[in-house]
C-alpha cells in the first residue's frame, strides 16, 4: 500500500483561500546550535526548500519570505531569536497567509512561545504548516493537534537537558569534566592536568599569591603590579593561537577570580556557579550566574586533585580576608563632619579610613 502524501505538499482545499493565498507565506528555519550548522547541512536545506512547497500551494515566489535570521539559536526561549519576534510581528500586523515550518520544534520549544504564535494565528486567520499537514487554528481539532505537539516539544527538550546534566554530574564526580582551566595551568594530550611549563607564568602567578599575603587586599595586589608594569598571563582560548600563552594587563575582576578559585589550591571543584532567574538580563544569554561562596555547598570538591600553587589552609585564609575587607556600605552617612569622609582609603589593605577634624 502506497504512502499517503504530506498535506504539506497536496492542500486541501477547505483551508487554503484566497484570503490566504493573498498574503505572504512564511517559511522560518531554524538551527539550535552554530555547530549544527555547519555540519548537519542536510536539515537546513530541507527547511530552506520549504519555499518550493509554498508555491505548489499557490504562492507565488514574490510572496514567499524566508526567515532564517535564528540559525544557530536555541528554541528554548524567544528573547534571543530576532527571527521569531519578527515572525510574530507580522502575522500581528496581518500580512502573513500561512507560516511553514519543518515540524513544530522550529518555531519554539516552550510552550509559551509556541501558544503565542498559536493564538496570533487563530487571531489574524494564519494557517500553520509542517511536514504533516496544515492547521486552520480557527478550528477546534486543528488547534488541539498543534498544541499537543508544542507540549511534546517542550518535555523532549526538558528530558534532554536533563539527561545531559546528569550526564555531566556523574563526569564531575569523577573529577573528570574539565570545562576551563585557570590561568597557570595546562590539559596534556592524556587528559592530565599540569602546572603551565613556562616557567614565567609560573613565576607571576605565585607572585600574584605572595603579594596578596602581604599586601592583604586585592587592590594592593593591583597596585604593585600596575606600578611594576607586570602583565598576568592568559591562555588564547579560540582561533588558530589556540592554547598559545598571551599576556593582559590585571585589574581588580581577574585578581579576584584568582584569589578566589579553588583550582589554586589543588582542588577540583564543581559547581561554584548557580544560575538565579531572577538576575537574567534579556539579550545574555550567560547572565542570572551567581557564584557560591561556600565549599560546603559546591556539588563536587576533591582536594589534593590537582597540582597546587598554594595549599589549601592559605586559600581559606584569602578567603577569610577577602569577606572581611568587603565593604558594606557605600560611604559614611551624609552630614558627617569630615569632607573627606569614607572617601580615604588605606594605602596598605585598602579598607577605608575613618576621619575627624581636630
Amino acid at each position: 500500500m502506497n504512502a499517503e502524501p504530506s498535506l504539506l505538499t497536496f492542500a486541501l482545499p477547505e483551508k487554503i483561500h484566497s484570503r490566504h493565498n493573498d498574503r505572504q507565506a512564511i517559511v522560518y528555519v531554524r538551527q539550535s546550535t552554530v555547530r549544527q550548522v555547519e555540519h548537519n547541512r542536510e536539515s537546513t536545506l530541507l527547511q530552506y526548500a520549504l519555499a518550493d512547497r509554498a508555491l505548489r500551494l499557490g504562492w507565488r515566489r514574490d510572496q514567499i519570505t524566508v526567515i532564517d535570521d535564528d540559525l544557530g539559536r536555541s528554541g528554548a526561549s524567544a528573547l534571543d531569536r530576532p527571527g521569531f519576534q519578527r515572525l510574530v510581528a507580522e502575522v500581528g500586523l496581518g500580512h502573513v497567509g500561512m507560516v511553514i515550518g519543518i515540524e513544530v520544534s522550529r518555531l519554539a520549544r516552550s510552550c509559551r512561545d509556541w501558544h503565542q504564535i498559536l493564538e496570533m494565528c487563530a487571531l489574524f486567520d494564519t494557517l500553520i504548516g509542517d511536514a504533516d499537514g496544515i492547521y486552520d487554528q480557527s478550528t477546534y481539532n486543528d488547534r488541539l493537534l498543534p498544541g499537543l505537539k508544542g507540549t511534546m516539544s517542550e518535555a523532549e527538550l526538558h528530558i534532554l537537558k536533563a539527561r545531559m546534566h546528569e550526564g555531566r554530574k556523574a563526569k564531575a564526580r569523577r573529577g573528570e569534566l574539565i570545562l576551563g582551566l585557570p590561568r597557570g595551568y595546562v590539559l596534556k594530550p592524556s587528559g592530565e592536568v599540569a602546572l603551565d611549563p613556562d616557567e614565567g607564568v609560573q613565576r607571576v602567578i605565585r607572585l600574584v599569591f605572595t603579594l596578596f599575603e602581604k599586601r592583604r587586599s586585592i587592590s594592593g595586589v593591583l597596585r604593585y603590579l600596575v606600578d611594576h608594569d607586570i602583565a598576568l598571563p592568559d591562555q588564547i582560548r579560540s582561533g588558530p593561537e589556540k592554547g598559545d600563552v598571551c599576556w593582559n594587563r590585571p585589574n581588580t575582576a581577574t585578581l579576584g577570580d584568582m584569589l578566589r578559585h579553588p583550582g589554586y589550591a589543588g582542588a577540583y571543584v564543581f559547581g561554584r556557579r548557580r544560575h538565579d532567574g531572577r538576575l537574567r538580563v534579556p539579550g545574555k544569554p550567560h547572565s542570572g550566574r551567581r557564584f557560591v561562596r561556600d565549599p560546603q555547598k559546591w556539588m563536587v570538591l576533591h582536594q589534593s586533585a590537582l597540582p597546587a600553587y598554594i595549599d589549601w589552609q592559605t586559600y581559606e585564609r584569602n578567603q577569610e580576608l577577602m569577606a572581611a575587607n568587603r565593604s558594606r556600605y557605600s560611604g559614611v552617612a551624609r552630614g558627617g563632619a569630615a569632607l573627606l569622609g569614607g572617601l580615604i582609603s588605606c594605602g596598605v589593605c585598602g579598607r577605608k579610613n575613618g576621619d575627624r577634624l581636630q
